[in-house]
């Protein structure tokens, strides 16, 4: 039997994806901004590991503007919901010790 730590999903597993991903598990939608105070990082960093989430099919970025000023907004798709529910049952077997006993 293979511990379940080799199906742990690599592109969620650096802390700050997981951080962003478990973020955007929380609601339909959270302006970037917001989402980058919270979870303490800069922009380039954020926006770094966003392009990377997006690359991946796992996180959607629509723009547009509040008054004359350009927001995103970021969400999970339906692939990064099922990633990052997988991804948090497999954390629970780890944690759980449930990897095959």
């Amino acid at each position: 039997m293979s511990h379940p730590r080799h199906a742990l999903d690599e592109i969620i597993h650096a802390p700050v994806r997981l951080s962003i991903m478990a973020m955007l598990a929380e609601a339909e939608t959270v302006e970037f901004g917001f989402l980058r105070d919270t979870i303490e990082v800069s922009d380039s960093l954020l926006s770094k590991h966003i392009t990377t989430l997006e690359k991946a099919g796992y996180v959607r970025a629509t723009k547009g503007f509040v008054g004359k000023r350009p927001r995103t907004w970021l969400a999970l798709t339906d692939e990064g919901r099922d990633a990052f529910r997988d991804y948090t049952s497999i954390l629970r077997q780890i944690t759980g010790g449930a990897h095959g006993a």
